[in-house]
């Protein structure tokens, strides 16, 4: 008979596009008692949750909460919400998750107007506007303010004044942005975004924060047909991720990963936004400063790299994936190949959260020196 046993993972260092490292803080949270997703206790974690997801967010808005599944169900949550059959959305595209983006739209029996834009460069304001113009009844603009396939940082408070210019709602990708580069939901009036708990935040995959603008709610209450997914319809969440007083019974939350989350947003509370977005702006610097001593090259303007999420140019003549091996096998080192048309060339380093250290970069260098050479 077959015989099994626990199962231990290896120690790794997580510098990919994510999951990143999860401080131990954040897993110890996780290991406390479970209690009943109703119970009076969990209800008092989940008004400070949401309260903790608003700073995060820098936001107001009263439906602000963790969606109980990864940041893809985040994205699908803000389309199958705004979008209905027949509606036009001009989605923004300049790498793989605005395709994603793209194929919510098409699922959600709607029309896809896409502005198309190079890897590895901006969404073009331009373009968008074009676009605008000739859809003049246009419903929603979407978008990716950090793209994690090709480590660009789209404008996203232009994006958002464009799309209000022509009365369009916005639903903005936020996966990688939070907690390491300026999120600013009620200063651009985004109208709806999500996240994800593994990358900046430093928690564990599995959890994706949502936030929706007072103006995104009136047009999901005045929908002319069912949101199409029953466990993602905010009308029906909404009762249960409500403030304070009695919960209406929705789904069983993940009682210990919400744990997780608070905890990762206790600990960004801690150190302040502001802080955050420094530190990984300095051990950005910290990175791109040692990879180009080694004679690498960064596939991303210095104007709009993500500090985050760093792509480089794999040298001429070498293995790819022979590299991350090597990295993984005998230096515990994750690193992220490269999406779409940058596989096999393209790495990408990711500097998230609990991850963004000194020590991390330090490590990184001497292990990427040593496989190179």
């Amino acid at each position: 008979m077959q015989s099994y046993s626990s199962h231990i993972p290896q120690q790794r260092t997580l510098m990919g596009p994510g999951p990143s490292d999860v401080h131990p803080r954040v897993l110890n949270a996780m290991a406390r008692s479970t209690v009943g997703h109703l119970d009076p206790d969990f209800i008092a974690l989940m008004d400070q949750t949401k309260a903790l997801l608003q700073y995060a967010f820098k936001t107001d808005n009263a439906l602000t909460m963790p969606v109980s599944a990864p940041g893809s169900a985040g994205m699908e949550a803000a389309f199958v919400n705004l979008v209905e059959p027949g509606d036009t959305v001009i989605v923004c595209i300049n790498g793989v998750f605005g395709t994603r983006m793209r194929e919510n739209v098409v699922r959600s029996g709607a029309n896809a107007v896409t502005v198309e834009d190079d890897w590895g460069k901006q969404t073009d304001l331009n373009k968008l506007e074009d676009a605008l113009k000739a859809n003049p009844t246009a419903k929603v603009v979407a978008f990716v303010h950090a793209e994690t396939s090709t480590g660009v940082r789209n404008d996203a408070e232009k994006i958002a004044a464009l799309a209000r210019q022509y009365g369009c709602l916005t639903i903005m990708d936020a996966v990688t942005s939070l907690g390491g580069i300026d999120v600013a939901v009620d200063e651009w009036q985004i109208d709806a975004t999500y996240s994800g708990s593994q990358k900046c935040l430093s928690c564990v995959p599995g959890i994706s924060p949502v936030s929706f603008s007072d103006k995104a709610v009136e047009v999901i209450k005045s929908r002319k047909t069912p949101v199409q997914s029953w466990f993602l319809d905010m009308n029906l969440i909404v009762g249960y991720w409500g403030q304070g007083g009695k919960r209406a019974y929705h789904h069983t939350a993940p009682v210990n990963s919400i744990y997780a989350l608070h905890e990762s947003l206790i600990m960004l509370h801690e150190e302040g936004l502001e802080n955050a977005w420094r530190r990984h702006a300095r051990v950005h610097d910290k990175l791109v400063a040692g990879l180009e001593d080694m004679g690498l090259e960064m596939a991303v303007d210095k104007a709009y790299r993500l500090p985050q999420l760093n792509v480089v140019k794999i040298p001429e003549g070498v293995d790819d994936g022979h590299t991350r091996q090597r990295l993984l096998n005998d230096f515990n080192l994750e690193i992220g190949a490269g999406l779409g048309e940058f596989a096999g060339k393209r790495w990408r380093i990711g500097l998230m959260g609990a991850a963004c250290t000194d020590k991390n970069v330090d490590y990184c260098l001497a292990a990427l020196k040593s496989v190179l050479n």
